[in-house]
């Protein structure tokens, strides 16, 4: 099988090496061309334009920062994906832009499955993504291989590829509000004399779950950079989710807080910090001194 990938980011490069390794045939592109190049030494055909990696692919994976980059890498070229090809799509996109996709497929006689992921890019790096994939079902069978070769687990959540593009909206809309209770609870303890750290350990005694050890340890010793994943993405990402609730006529009321604490930490000036800074926003508004002062 003869693939091409696009997008070799801060996840999409560590999934493309993957792929390598399985001994696959791997085409990539990427916008910024240095960063394909370095592919050259793994054995992976290294294309100029995203058309020359579409030509004789049997299957394309997208792996990009967002939509806007999506549209302006597909937009002119998914023509010359050849019918019949699979395309996965695996970043995080609104729902009306994979429905979009999907009948854009059909028009092209061509394969879509939608296959976001949950995790950050050292999750990537240790293949313990956890991928959700929509669509057809001889569909998801084609690309599960494709799937199981960047992460621990593929969760196939039902045949119209949108499915899996909700479930992983959804899914961030779960994390971003355990980043604003994390950070309201923290302030709350810390005023009554118990560390962020301590209280941070009952938590994660009583959930036991990587994404509250992790983001809580960020949002508790006030570690928000290097960012696994930056703040205006999320902020992004909740445009998302109150789009799709919009469409959906789903109240949201929570996501429409998160996403107004997200705005107001981008606009001062935390868009590049991971998105877990949000916690330092109750930190603020209780008027706890942050770390170092």
């Amino acid at each position: 099988m003869k693939i091409a990938f696009i997008g070799l980011g801060s996840m999409g490069a560590p999934m493309a090496r993957h792929l390598i390794d399985t001994g696959v045939d791997v085409t990539v592109y990427n916008r910024t061309a240095a960063k394909a190049q370095a592919f050259a030494e793994t054995g992976a055909r290294v294309a100029e334009t995203a058309k020359e990696a579409l030509t004789e692919a049997d299957a394309l994976i997208t792996m990009l920062a967002d939509e806007h980059a999506v549209r302006e890498v597909l937009d002119s070229a998914l023509a010359s994906l050849p019918r019949g090809a699979l395309h996965i799509s695996m970043s995080t996109i609104s729902v009306a832009y994979s429905r979009q996709l999907a009948e854009r497929h059909i028009q092209l006689n061509q394969r879509y499955v939608a296959a976001p992921v949950f995790g950050r890019p050292d999750a990537a790096a240790a293949k313990k993504l956890w991928i959700v994939a929509g669509g057809h079902a001889e569909d998801r069978a084609r690309a599960r291989p494709l799937l199981e070769a960047m992460g621990q687990g593929v969760i196939e959540v039902g045949d119209d590829p949108i499915s899996a593009n909700t479930v992983k909206l959804a899914g961030n809309h779960v994390i971003a509000g355990m980043l604003q209770s994390l950070g309201e609870s923290f302030a709350l303890v810390r005023k009554a004399g118990v560390s962020a750290e301590q209280f941070l350990d009952i938590i994660n005694r009583l959930f036991k779950s990587p994404v509250y050890e992790n983001y809580g340890n960020n949002i508790a010793t006030e570690q928000f950079s290097p960012a696994g994943f930056k703040l205006r993405l999320g902020l992004k990402d909740m445009r998302l989710i109150l789009a799709a609730a919009d469409a959906s006529e789903t109240p949201m009321p929570l996501a429409s807080l998160l996403h107004d604490r997200m705005l107001t930490a981008v606009v001062q000036d935390m868009g590049d910090l991971d998105w877990s800074v949000v916690g330092r926003l109750a930190a603020d508004d209780a008027g706890l001194a942050r770390k170092g002062e």
